[in-house]
């Protein structure tokens, strides 16, 4: 296929690079060197061809992403057998003609062109491979093999198998194209690649052939430019560069000295080309990464590609700055949501929330723009998160982003008075708790009888008695009176006695606090199955069998001391099983759905304690948190007017363990709720596989919650929706959220601004003091956890579905946390020196390093 007959619709013909080629050479203006595409049906009919090709995909498709021998071994055999096969006579006619057309003895390009490659949602750019410089027929079929076989380099398998990409399903085409002989080449990028930005183009230019800057044979010239100026130019010294060798292929040779620190492009040539790249851009819809030549004053165009590492900016339909906090931070759930999960949540939630990449962000730009509102958000965030805090300063300090009003003017600074106070009395949230209780036990009473559209309506109503007992003033009162409590201890007690964060250890073992009561629970369950050594080994096989489901709870009952475990487990499930990693997005895989996640720490706690743990453990944390009470009371006393002091200090102790503990609950509702309406909506779902209207019962999951309503309302829906939204998540699940983005599109990195840290300590937020030393262990999946008494927990972030595997360690890190988040409540709650905030602390921390944390000062030390 010609250049001219390809458009965005032949991607299954050209694949990603010709399908892009194609519609670059259609845009005015845009110089694109001419050529053709070897479909990928071509692919197909000589590939057909290859002995034995379809026994050796399937070994393929059965090697784990990290087995690089067998996939080296594997990948080797097919490329060399796709090298070798013969071309069908007819297309190499067809070859010959195209060639005959552009030029039979001229050089080309010979390019691979897969179908799963530069796409808006996985750049796989530099996975298969391209040929420069190629003179001739026989030359060209012979590259035009190397690439189809370019589909089987080890990288690129390793790669689909990583991504989830089908080796069957992904087809090559190949673009030949005529050679262009550059006097400069590179590199545009339509966004910032460090932070981002839409509004600023970055430009990397170097002399010759563009592959010096791809290879890295050379660093290139650098320019950025905003709003058709050069903001920054960096000249690097470009002592080589690549050109065309005389019997094919390039070369690299040496630079004349003189020109070496020369710059390869003008000013007015940099900004002609980001103006360039804007209309490729804006044919495109979203950003690029362009490749260049520039051959006298002319630029060509010899590819573009989505920039596939940009996190989306929420949509919006004013031309204002905008400012937007991850939400996700905030919730220890950075994970991306589905769209079912990301409605549901927002029907939840009291304010409006953008969305971008699966994730939800709050705009903070109009609290920003008042002195009242700043005050509040900034000290709010200088105790929860310093994080964001720093990068809305850095935002701030720029002083040309949020426009500033006075007080007066803005209606958007905080509304509300403060919570009134509360007197300490345990007795309220005892009745809190009740009425809770009470209500999601009347909602699943309700609940069952109900289906159709009858079914989402009485969930949309029960939403709003959710959002009742969720933002109830009673509730929210001691909540904030527990922590003003725990923030007046800290405060007042180093001040009074140099004591560092002593409410840490004051809120050790209060009272309701169903997150740690659910971790020393599970301790419980280890005890009753402890006794059974069938049941203790009937666990290890269905971990090592990877078991999925709730199929071996009923098989438990066959064993010799398992209907006893079967209950204990069901018993657990009973009152936790709504929890799972990512629980507020209702769509999200429940304990009581798949059991066998919780198996591995149970097991744990079988191996690292003795019977009785759960008790002993709770009562050690009360008894300590009692010792320190004394200890800081006699020591109050001796101060002067040490008795007030010391009674001050009491009554807060007193109401910080009466408060704490509720702090939790709320979420523990709001979740019981979720996985109510989940079970109930996947009973409406199974009706609609039924009746033919679904394919399966979690497409529901990629329909937001009136779609889903309108589906079972109509019984029809919109399969082709279904498919894209299934396809995007896939991609936002590889994005990694910023905590603080700007309608440019650029992400505002904050840093820790102290200097208390020793050299090579990574700094983080401390939430929970003391100091421990152990063996880290870097773990991303909770049912793949193997810990020992002693580890130290190092985490991207832990929500509560993380707190069973608290009570085995010795000391947390995670990279994303606050001051009052789950992961850090717990850790004070059990006694775990904690570090939250660490940035890509899973990935400056190896598994099985020996490091130190300081849970009062806020660093890590990596020892070993």
């Amino acid at each position: 296929m010609r250049f001219e007959q390809i458009d965005s619709t032949n991607l299954a013909d050209v694949g990603g690079k010709g399908a892009h080629l194609g519609e670059l050479s259609r845009i005015d203006g845009v110089r694109v060197p001419d050529g053709f595409c070897v479909t990928t049906d071509a692919f197909q009919r000589v590939v057909a061809e290859v002995p034995s090709i379809g026994a050796q995909l399937d070994l393929l498709s059965r090697v784990k992403p990290d087995d690089r021998a067998a996939i080296r071994t594997l990948s080797a055999g097919i490329r060399r057998a796709v090298e070798d096969v013969a071309m069908p006579d007819d297309l190499v006619a067809a070859i010959g003609e195209s060639l005959a057309r552009l030029g039979e003895h001229a050089s080309y390009a010979v390019r691979s062109s897969a179908t799963a490659e530069d796409l808006p949602t996985a750049s796989f750019a530099g996975q298969q491979d391209s040929y420069l410089n190629i003179v001739g027929l026989a030359a060209i079929l012979r590259h035009v093999r190397r690439c189809w076989a370019s589909l089987f380099t080890e990288r690129a398998v390793t790669y689909r198998r990583r991504n989830g990409f089908d080796h069957r399903k992904v087809r090559m085409a190949v673009v030949v194209q005529q050679m262009v002989f550059p006097d400069a080449a590179g590199i545009l990028f339509t966004a910032d690649p460090v932070t981002s930005n839409r509004k600023i183009a970055a430009v990397e230019a170097g002399w010759g052939l563009g592959e010096a800057l791809v290879s890295g044979l050379v660093a290139g010239d650098v320019y950025t430019v905003r709003d058709d100026q050069v903001v920054t130019t960096t000249v690097a010294t470009k002592a080589r560069f690549v050109q065309a060798s005389p019997g094919g292929g390039v070369q690299d040779a040496p630079i004349d000295p003189r020109r070496q620190t020369q710059p390869a492009l003008t000013e007015a040539q940099v900004v002609r080309l980001v103006q360039l790249g804007r209309r490729i851009e804006a044919h495109f819809g979203r950003p690029q990464d362009i490749e260049w030549c520039l051959v006298g004053d002319d630029f060509h165009i010899v590819q573009s590609r989505p920039i596939t590492t940009l996190f989306p900016v929420p949509a919006t339909d004013d031309q204002e700055n905008h400012v937007y906090v991850s939400v996700g931070h905030q919730q220890m759930m950075t994970d991306a949501m589905k769209p079912l999960g990301l409605s549901l949540w927002q029907l939840t939630t009291p304010r409006p929330m953008h969305e971008a990449g699966g994730r939800l962000f709050v705009d903070v730009a109009p609290v920003l723009a008042t002195p009242a509102g700043r005050a509040h958000l900034l000290g709010a965030l200088g105790k929860a998160d310093p994080l964001i805090r720093d990068a809305l300063q850095t935002v701030l300090d720029r002083g040309d982003f949020i426009r500033l009003l006075p007080d007066e003017d803005s209606g958007a600074a905080p509304a509300g008075d403060p919570p009134a106070q509360i007197e300490t009395d345990p007795a309220v949230v005892t009745q809190l708790i009740r009425h809770s209780q009470a209500s999601v036990a009347t909602l699943q009473r309700e609940i069952q009888s109900l289906s159709g559209p009858a079914l989402l309506d009485f969930i949309l109503a029960d939403i709003a008695e959710l959002k009742r007992i969720l933002f109830d003033p009673q509730g929210l009162q001691v909540i904030m009176a527990g922590m003003e409590a725990a923030w007046w201890l800290n405060d007042r007690l180093e001040a009074w006695l140099g004591e560092k964060n002593a409410a840490d250890v004051l809120t050790q073992s209060v009272p309701h606090n169903v997150t740690s009561e659910m971790g020393l629970a599970l301790l419980d369950v280890a005890d009753a199955i402890r006794p059974h050594a069938d049941v203790v080994a009937y666990l290890h096989r269905v971990v090592d069998e990877g078991r999925e489901g709730d199929g071996f709870l009923n098989e438990l009952a066959g064993l010799t001391g398992g209907q006893e475990a079967r209950d204990a487990v069901q018993d657990y499930l009973d009152k936790y099983g709504m929890r799972c990693a990512g629980e507020i997005d209702i769509t999200r895989t429940r304990w009581s759905e798949h059991p066998a996640t919780l198996v591995p720490t149970i097991l744990g706690n079988i191996k690292n304690f003795e019977p009785g743990a759960g008790k002993r453990h709770f009562e050690q944390g009360r008894q300590e948190s009692r010792r320190k009470e004394q200890e800081l009371l006699t020591r109050l006393r001796a101060l002067p007017d040490g008795e007030q002091k010391a009674e001050e200090t009491k009554r807060m102790i007193d109401r910080v363990r009466a408060f704490a503990g509720y702090r939790e609950y709320p979420k523990y509702g709001m979740v019981s709720r979720y996985f109510t309406y989940k079970q109930a909506l996947l009973r409406e779902a199974d009706r609609l596989v039924q009746s033919g209207t679904l394919r399966e019962k979690e497409d529901i999951f990629f329909l937001r919650f009136q779609e889903l309503h309108e589906v079972v309302r109509t019984n029809d829906v919109d399969a082709e929706l279904i498919r894209e939204r299934r396809e995007a998540f896939r991609s936002y699940e590889a994005l990694t959220p910023p905590r603080v983005l700007t309608s440019d599109g650029e992400t505002v990195t904050g840093r820790y601004r102290r200097d208390d840290a020793p050299p090579g300590a990574l700094a983080g937020l401390p939430v929970s003091a003391g100091t421990v030393e152990g063996r880290a262990r870097v773990v991303m999946d909770m049912a793949r956890a193997d810990l020992e008494a002693g580890d130290i927990l190092v985490t991207a972030y832990t929500d509560p579905s993380w707190t069973p595997l608290f009570v085995t360690v010795a000391g947390l890190v995670t990279e994303v946390g606050g001051l009052m988040t789950h992961g850090a409540v717990i850790a004070r709650e059990y006694g775990l020196p904690a570090v939250v905030g660490v940035e890509q602390a899973t990935r400056l921390i190896r598994d099985g390093q020996r490091i130190r944390v300081h849970g009062t000062d806020g660093y890590v030390q990596i020892l070993s």
